[in-house]
């Protein structure tokens, strides 16, 4: 029988081709009128995860 998938990871999580690990970073929706818009502009992009955390979660995506 096949492994399931973590599905709060797949929502989560996004696996690149080149097997980057891709994520959102918390605190970014909501109360962002008070920051300025150098602050507002960094938090649009999503962040690549360290190297040695994404190898846990490719099996984690695998599955």
């Amino acid at each position: 029988m096949a492994m399931k998938t973590i599905k709060a990871a797949t929502k989560r999580l996004k696996l690149t081709r080149r097997k980057k690990v891709m994520f959102r970073p918390s605190r970014q929706n909501h109360f962002n009128a008070k920051q300025s818009g150098d602050s507002a502009r960094k938090k649009r992009h999503a962040g690549v995860m360290q190297p040695n955390m994404s190898k846990v979660f490719e099996k984690v995506m695998e599955r």
